[in-house]
């Protein structure tokens, strides 16, 4: 483990241990995508509109199985730099525990008040079977989901990044592969679609299971959890502001499908859901990266080793600029052809698309490093910065700005709150950063 994270990580060292994670989040987003395009494609533009309409459920559980796996990825790799190997590895099997317990519970709430929930989504009666058909399957499979998302997170954790992006691909090509039978081929409209989903669950997360029961000579393995209350506390309040992050994205997602709806009906619906999967593919690189960088800074600050904190901040910050403008060329000049991936040219949805995605694409600019920031403070175990850091990026600027930007521009405000959500973001980002430079000495 301390060849591995604590070795001295020059600029190339750094991109070649991250690219796993952003490749893994990259391919991750890809296989969203995958759901999207043969839905939109081969079931029909209104289905298409219902996955956006059903993905505040999904979110949720997200944001809770993300909470889990970054928090706990801070505390057990800021263990291992202390050097208490047992309890890194008892602290990261009853996060284990928890996240399954959690799915269990999810999933039998879940189906008790399903049709209650696609209702209080914003389920029209057009879109109501399609969200109930393409939820049940999502929320019977939650258990395995907690695993999977918990497992990436952890095998970076463990020093091994590339088995993660291996088991993101796996996952991935049985989604791809199932909605092409499901739907394509059986006819399963967005119920394919939703058991392709969960199949790409279930796969990734019995083989991380496996290899975290049977291999026993890694850094990390499953061992008998020692219930510590402190512990599982401190990894749900240093993964906090990830869990706001995703919470507030479900959040939004009903806000920014109820104004669609109201200013231009299921049509703005469609249109705003392929600008959202473009964004899910766009700003993986991004939370990869970052995902992929945090267990460096947990390690080296609890090894106390300011000096490789200091240059791991300074590479960060250079890739993160050199992604944001390469993220925000290929949004702006490859829109057209990312947007007739899912919708046809002469349609009324392409043309609203295009016009709030080269709107949407300043966001591009400025995501990464508000991604970074929050990152960076859950790895130094700040929960509480960034949490609020996240609160503010995902929450209260992105729901002021759909308030109030709108009545101003109309639906070009609905395009533009992200961007001016992200700009407001960057301002406290920038604050807290230098406000605990001394701290954490990596200013």
């Amino acid at each position: 483990m301390q060849n591995k994270l604590g070795q001295d990580f020059t600029l190339p060292r750094l991109l070649r241990f991250t690219a796993p994670s952003a490749l893994m989040l990259m391919f991750m987003a890809l296989y969203q995508m995958v759901d999207g395009i043969f839905v939109s494609n081969f079931v029909g533009e209104n289905a298409l509109s219902a996955l956006n309409i059903a993905y505040p459920v999904p979110s949720v559980l997200i944001a809770v199985s993300v909470m889990l796996s970054t928090g706990g990825s801070a505390l057990v790799a800021r263990t291992m730099g202390e050097k208490k190997p047992q309890q890194a590895k008892q602290d990261f099997s009853l996060i284990v525990v928890t996240g399954v317990i959690i799915g269990i519970l999810f999933a039998v709430a879940g189906l008790c008040f399903l049709p209650a929930l696609v209702r209080a989504l914003g389920a029209t009666d057009l879109l109501y079977e399609d969200c109930y058909n393409y939820l049940f399957p999502l929320i019977v499979s939650a258990p395995a989901a907690m695993l999977q998302m918990q497992f990436q997170g952890f095998l970076v954790t463990a020093g091994k990044p590339h088995l993660g992006l291996a088991l993101t691909v796996i996952g991935g090509v049985i989604n791809l592969l199932l909605d092409y039978l499901f739907i394509v081929e059986l006819k399963m409209g967005v119920t394919g679609a939703a058991l392709g989903t969960a199949a790409g669950y279930i796969v990734p997360a019995i083989i991380g299971l496996c290899y975290f029961a049977f291999v026993r000579k890694g850094s990390l393995c499953l061992v008998r959890p020692k219930f510590r209350p402190a512990a599982l506390g401190e990894a749900c309040f240093n993964g906090s502001s990830e869990m706001v992050t995703n919470l507030a994205v479900a959040i939004t997602t009903l806000m920014f499908n109820k104004i669609m709806l109201a200013y231009q009906g299921e049509n703005g619906v469609a249109a705003i859901t392929i600008v959202l999967y473009a964004q899910f593919l766009l700003t993986a690189i991004f939370i990869g990266f970052s995902s992929g960088v945090a267990p460096l800074f947990s390690y080296n600050h609890g090894n106390k080793n300011y000096v490789q904190i200091q240059k791991l901040f300074r590479s960060s910050l250079w890739l993160i600029g050199t992604f944001s403008v390469l993220m925000f060329a290929v949004a702006f000049v490859f829109a057209v052809l990312i947007i007739s991936v899912f919708t046809r040219p002469d349609s009324a949805v392409f043309a609203l698309t295009v016009r709030g995605f080269h709107l949407f694409a300043l966001s591009y600019l400025i995501t990464g490093f508000n991604i970074f920031a929050s990152s960076l403070f859950t790895a130094f175990s700040n929960g509480k910065a960034s949490a609020f850091l996240s609160f503010l990026r995902t929450f209260l600027f992105l729901i002021a700005s759909l308030l109030l930007l709108p009545r101003l521009l109309g639906a070009d405000g609905i395009w533009l709150s992200v961007p001016l959500a992200e700009l407001l973001s960057l301002v406290v980002a920038v604050w807290l950063v230098i406000a605990n430079r001394d701290y954490y000495q990596y200013y």
